[in-house]
């Protein structure tokens, strides 16, 4: 097997992170060392104000991981590669950018657990999606038995961790692991057409409403609540807030500069 690619580019403020490894876009260790670094950069770039993530070709996003490669591991050096894993994710989820997974296809182990770190999900039709990693005598090892139960409920989670069964695009959309099913000839467009909505918001205030809901899904409520306050205040000291309510008052279309 090819070792692929992770590449991205950047588009109208809107980076498109694509997952390249013929014939499923299966992860091995270089790839999941990309994806991290991909959004290390990303974070950097003060010109990309939202991201995108999908797979290369039509029949799969992510279908796993390298199974060949998955093989050679043993006790400790894969759990070393678990925390690996779970570190690019982490880059994924903590981005400060909105990210956004167009899933045109088999979401599968690492590919589901890919999803999950983004902030949003659209998916095919076509698309499968599932935790199979019990069928191979593991469980997910890149976030996927915390991420999930973040997402669905806990017996939904569990059911599908325990059994590895793939669910399609409308049970997955039913169960709130995905937020939108579109045509597949319509998830790129639908995707884009998102992120397109999310840059013309107020750059500030979107990278801090994705930090407050992150931070205060982590603690309790009173906690949270004083995350909240805190970032409200501070946009309130923005020009942009200032430049939002002037264009409401006065109907017309904001033009926010970051500041």
């Amino acid at each position: 097997m090819s070792e692929g690619s992770v590449n991205y580019v950047v588009q109208g403020n809107i980076a498109t992170v694509t997952v390249d490894h013929p014939p499923v876009n299966a992860l091995n260790e270089a790839l999941w060392i990309r994806i991290g670094e991909i959004f290390e950069e990303i974070t950097q770039r003060e010109d990309v104000k939202v991201a995108i993530v999908t797979g290369a070709g039509d029949k799969a996003f992510v279908a796993g991981a390298d199974i060949t490669e998955l093989g050679t591991k043993r006790r400790f050096d894969g759990e070393a590669y678990s925390r690996l894993c779970q570190e690019s994710l982490n880059k994924v989820e903590f981005c400060p950018q909105p990210v956004i997974a167009a899933i045109n296809g088999f979401a599968l182990g690492g590919g589901c657990e890919l999803i999950m770190a983004c902030d949003i999900r659209i998916a095919s039709q076509k698309a499968r999606i599932g935790v199979p990693e019990i069928n191979l005598g593991i469980i997910p090892g890149a976030g996927g038995t915390q991420r999930i139960t973040r997402i669905v409920p806990k017996g939904y989670a569990k059911l599908m961790v325990l059994s590895g069964d793939m669910i399609p695009a409308e049970e997955a959309l039913r169960i709130g692991l995905v937020e939108k099913v579109v045509p597949p000839e319509n998830l790129e467009e639908e995707a884009r057409a998102l992120a397109e909505k999310l840059v013309a918001k107020a750059p500030i205030a979107l990278r801090l409403a994705k930090k407050a809901v992150n931070e205060g899904i982590m603690v309790s409520l009173r906690e949270a609540l004083n995350i909240e306050a805190e970032y409200f205040g501070l946009l309130c000291g923005t020009d942009d807030k200032n430049e939002g309510v002037d264009a409401f008052l006065n109907k017309r279309k904001p033009t926010y500069k970051g500041k």
